[in-house]
This record gives C-alpha cells, sequence and structure tokens, in this order.
C-alpha cells in the first residue's frame, strides 16, 4: 500500500499523458503556449501501462484518472484506457478533458471502460470563452459534454473555474444550465500553479464569493461531512435536491488531511501532491536495464517517496512558493 507517515493511503492516481494542450487558458499559460516536453522524455503507452499495473495490481491503487495538459491528444488513449480496464482488480477509470475532440472520441472510450470524465468550461458566453481560453471552440466543448452524457460516461463532471471580471457573475447561470442538462457542476478555485507565476490571492475568486453568488438564485443545503470522505469538493444540495453543486477550495480551504491521491507526470515523474516541489523519477527506473527495473523495486520506490509525504505543501500560508512545473505539465 502507499501509506505515509500521517496515516494516509493513496488509493487514487492521476496519470498525466502530455503536457501539450490545443487551448491558451489565461490562469494556465501564456497565449503562445510553452516549450512542450520533448518526445523522448515522455512515457511510451507500454510504459504509462506499466506502471498503471504495478499501482494496481502491488500498491492498492483503486482510482486512476487520466489527466493532461489535453489527454484527447494522447494517439494511444484509447488503447491505454482498455489496457486499464484489463487490469484484476479492475480500477475505476477517469478522465479530466477540456472537451475539444469528446464528440469524436467519447463513444469508443466507453467502449474500451472509461467510467466518467470531467469536463473543463467557465463559461457559457462564447465571446467570454475566447477571452478565457484564446481560441473559438466554446460549441466544440459543448457538443463533448453532450456527447459523453448521451455514451454512458455519467455522472459528467463540469469544472468551472471563475476569473475577476471576466466570468465571475456567472455561477448561478453554469448551475442553472448544469441543472437542466443533468451534469454536476464543480467551482474550482484558482490555483497557483499558471505557467505566468500571476496568480494572486488577493483577486481569486475563493469558495465564500462562489456560494455567495449562488445563494441569490439557489439554496444550498451542506452535504453531511461524511458523504465527502476523501473527495476534494465540498457538496452542496440544490434547492433540497436531488441536484448536487461542489466547491473545491484548494486555497482557502485546504483538505490535505484526508488526500488520498499519487500522482505521475507525462515524463514520468511521481508527485505526492499536486503542490509538491519535488519528485521522484520512475521513468529513469523504467528504462533501467538493472535490478532498479523490477515491478518489486519501482514498487519499493513508489512507497519510500510516499512515506515523506508532507501533511501539507502550504498553500495556505501567505508566503507559500509555487512548483516550477505549471498544471499543464503536472496534470490535473
Amino acid at each position: 500500500m502507499l501509506t505515509d507517515t500521517h496515516g494516509r493511503t493513496a488509493t487514487d492516481l492521476r496519470v498525466s499523458l502530455t503536457d501539450r494542450c490545443n487551448l491558451r487558458c489565461t490562469y494556465c499559460m501564456p497565449e503562445e503556449g510553452l516549450d512542450w516536453l520533448p518526445r523522448p522524455e515522455l512515457l511510451s503507452d507500454d510504459e504509462v501501462c506499466r506502471l498503471i499495473r504495478i499501482a494496481v495490481t502491488r500498491l492498492g491503487i483503486r482510482d486512476v484518472r487520466f489527466t493532461g495538459g489535453e489527454p484527447l491528444l494522447r494517439r494511444g488513449l484509447v488503447g491505454i484506457v482498455e489496457r486499464t480496464a484489463a487490469l484484476t482488480p479492475r480500477p475505476h477509470i477517469a478522465l479530466t478533458t477540456n472537451g475539444i475532440g469528446l464528440a469524436r472520441l467519447a463513444g469508443p472510450l466507453k467502449e474500451a471502460g472509461l467510467n466518467r470524465v470531467n469536463v473543463s468550461l467557465d463559461t457559457l458566453r462564447p465571446d467570454i470563452f475566447t477571452q478565457l481560453t484564446r481560441r473559438n471552440r466554446h460549441q466544440n466543448v459543448l457538443d463533448g459534454i453532450a456527447t459523453a452524457h448521451q455514451a454512458g460516461l455519467q455522472p459528467v463532471k463540469i469544472n468551472a473555474v471563475l476569473m475577476p471580471g471576466l466570468n465571475d457573475d456567472e455561477a448561478p447561470d453554469l448551475l442553472a444550465w448544469a441543472i437542466q442538462h443533468g451534469y454536476e457542476l464543480r467551482f474550482i478555485e484558482q490555483m497557483p500553479l499558471d505557467a505566468q507565476h500571476g496568480w494572486q490571492r488577493t483577486t481569486m475568486i475563493d469558495a465564500e464569493h462562489i456560494l455567495a453568488s449562488l445563494r441569490t438564485r439557489f439554496t444550498l443545503t451542506p452535504e453531511p461531512a461524511v458523504h465527502r470522505g476523501t473527495a476534494p469538493a465540498e457538496r452542496f444540495v440544490v434547492n433540497g435536491g436531488p441536484h448536487r453543486v461542489g466547491v473545491i477550495a484548494s486555497v482557502t480551504r485546504p483538505f490535505c488531511r484526508t488526500c488520498d491521491r499519487t500522482r505521475l507526470t507525462a515524463d514520468g515523474q511521481l508527485r505526492t501532491c499536486l503542490f509538491a516541489t519535488t519528485e521522484t523519477d520512475l521513468r529513469a527506473a523504467l528504462r533501467s536495464a538493472g535490478t532498479d527495473g523490477t515491478d518489486d523495486a519501482i514498487a519499493r520506490r513508489w512507497q519510500h517517496a510516499t512515506r515523506a509525504k508532507a501533511l501539507s505543501p502550504g498553500i495556505a500560508e501567505v508566503d507559500y512558493q509555487q512548483p516550477k512545473r505549471p498544471m499543464s505539465a503536472i496534470g490535473g
């Protein structure tokens, strides 16, 4: 098992399949994009699947989520999902995506064994979408969400980030739209993981602001804490139910004490925390011809790194320093 010295056990694996993305969201990367990882540094499909197999069959991982960058850009995605679904015990498999290309791939991914998707959508207004993402692809995202729902990748969860002066007035409209279509909406506080390091705590739209905005139109009742478990989102029953809305307040209400996640970057680096400033190289072990490259050795290295996981990265502290890698190179 992947247990740390604070009594937490990691059962949820986040696997970044690429650092590339076909959007340029203002809170993630600059308009000109980033220098992508050289292809020889990326894990091959076989290497990705081997690490997942070790995690599931030897280390107690029960949930696998594929992320990016934008994971739909990974050519071998459907095959990776299929091989993951064939493992025993079979993990629950999810995908976080910006939705572009999902209309084409939702069906094949469902057939391969994908259970559900999270789709990023910050606005219902095409013009604001273009300002936020610097791309005119709003309808593609809406089509992808609808196709995923129809394909049975349910519940489709929508992730929204509110930005000051752009979409910070849209929380009630987004919730009404999600309820209308049968999607589950989750608002996420903007996190200090942008490549530009332009994040400022003083301008961030926080959980209190989000909830106050929602309550101008809806009655929200907090779900009992026992229902939350290790989930990052605080959930609220909307207007007495059955619909719910979630708020992930990583900055103002960190949930480190119940964290059950471990992460792999697209270039094979193990991260015990989204906000970690250190990594453990599993790619070198994978490509080693010696005893360091055996499944047992890789599992031990993973366990050793997990035991050293800090109780908290200190994101709530005023002097917090964000990691060098941006979100697109870490994986959501």
